[in-house]
Parts: structure tokens; sequence; C-alpha cells
């Protein structure tokens, strides 16, 4: 389970990292690389992204967990 907490945490820094690079430079850095915004492997990173943010929702729990166990 933690391999997939760090496959979800490194993704969504990939995201946060595309989105403060676009608002910065209007740049999109996955488009960029990966060919494009519309292109297949570009549009499958996006969904890999969006997913692992939602999947970064369960990791509230654990986090809240621990903190009250540390209290």
């Amino acid at each position: 389970m933690k391999a997939l907490y760090n496959i979800m945490l490194t993704l969504v820094i990939i995201g946060a990292i595309n989105w403060g690079i676009l608002g910065l430079f209007k740049m999109d850095l996955i488009g960029s690389i990966f060919g494009g915004m519309t292109s297949t492997i570009s549009r499958i990173i996006f969904v890999l992204v969006g997913l692992c943010g939602l999947g970064a929702i369960a990791l509230y729990g654990p986090i809240n967990e621990e903190e009250r166990s540390h209290s």
C-alpha cells in the first residue's frame, strides 16, 4: 500500500508542478514533453494525475488518525 501511496503522491506533485508552470509561464510542461495536450500519452498522464488527486483524498483518514495517536 505504501508503494501505491508513493506513486500517487509523485503523480500529484507532477500535476502540481505542471499547474504552477502553466500559471506562471503559460506553458504546459506535460504537453510539451509528450507532443501536445491532445496527444494520447499526455491525456493518459492527465487522467492518471487526476485519478491520483482523487485517490489522495483517502490519505486524509490515515493522516488524521496519526495526529490523534500522537496527541
